[in-house]
């Protein structure tokens, strides 16, 4: 049935694999040596040897090519986060993913690779560059979205747990690389994100004076006052408060 796939649609198998691969390292060599605006599909196309049609097969602009690159990352890390245990928390799994595809010798990460502190830097001041990169971003966080709510058995519609437990684990990786893209980063990435996860473990509850008002339980239907201690960090490691 695959090889039947594959033939039916090009990009798939092992040559669609290597010919999107091309693109987006062409793409990005490209852009970082001329600049964007100095970069077209056609000059894209040139340097790999495919027509303009093959392009159309796997992006829709330049900038989709450029950042592909970071697509496939975050596939990677969205594999490593379904193999982690079930036993694990959510926020702990993803800690986990992100540490194994830091390390992966067979796919290097951000740090290990060419290009991508230039790209991320460069994102900053290119609108659509940035457009399309955060685009790519969210879209590898909803699908680990989804994952965490498979774990937890729960719909991510209706259950905050997978969404705060992702994003505050999103959150705490690109913190670290806008602190690694810094002309005067003071440590290697792998150690930054290390940083930002102690961090976010480290964060205390509020105290009574940082709290916001809240509505009378009465005031929501069903609402329950919600139990001393209860944070963010609950909702992350996808346990409930202590009651």
């Amino acid at each position: 049935m695959g090889t039947e796939r594959q033939r039916r649609d090009p990009r798939r198998g092992p040559r669609g694999t290597r010919t999107r691969a091309a693109l987006g390292e062409a793409a990005l060599r490209l852009v970082l040596e001329r600049g964007p605006a100095a970069v077209s599909v056609e000059d894209i196309t040139g340097t790999v040897g495919v027509s303009r049609r093959t392009f159309s097969r796997y992006f829709s602009s330049k900038e989709e090519a450029v950042v592909d690159g970071i697509r496939a990352d975050c596939a990677r890390i969205n594999e490593a986060l379904a193999a982690r245990p079930e036993t694990e928390t959510p926020l702990t799994a993803y800690r986990a993913a992100l540490r194994s595809w830091l390390a992966d010798p067979a796919a290097p990460a951000w740090h290990r690779r060419d290009g991508v502190r230039e790209l991320l830097r460069l994102a900053e001041h290119e609108a659509p560059l940035r457009a399309v990169l955060r685009r790519v971003l969210l879209e590898g966080e909803a699908a680990s979205v989804q994952l965490v709510a498979r774990r937890l058995g729960t719909d991510p519609r209706r259950d905050l747990r997978p969404a705060v437990a992702v994003g505050s684990g999103a959150a705490a990786l690109m913190a670290a690389a806008r602190a690694w893209t810094l002309p005067d980063a003071r440590e290697a990435f792998p150690a930054l994100v290390e940083e930002a996860f102690a961090l976010l473990a480290a964060e205390p509850p509020p105290t009574p004076a940082d709290a916001p008002a809240r509505p009378p339980a009465h005031a929501v239907p069903g609402a329950r006052p919600a139990a001393p201690g209860t944070t963010a960090r609950h909702l992350a490691d996808g346990a409930p408060a202590a009651r």
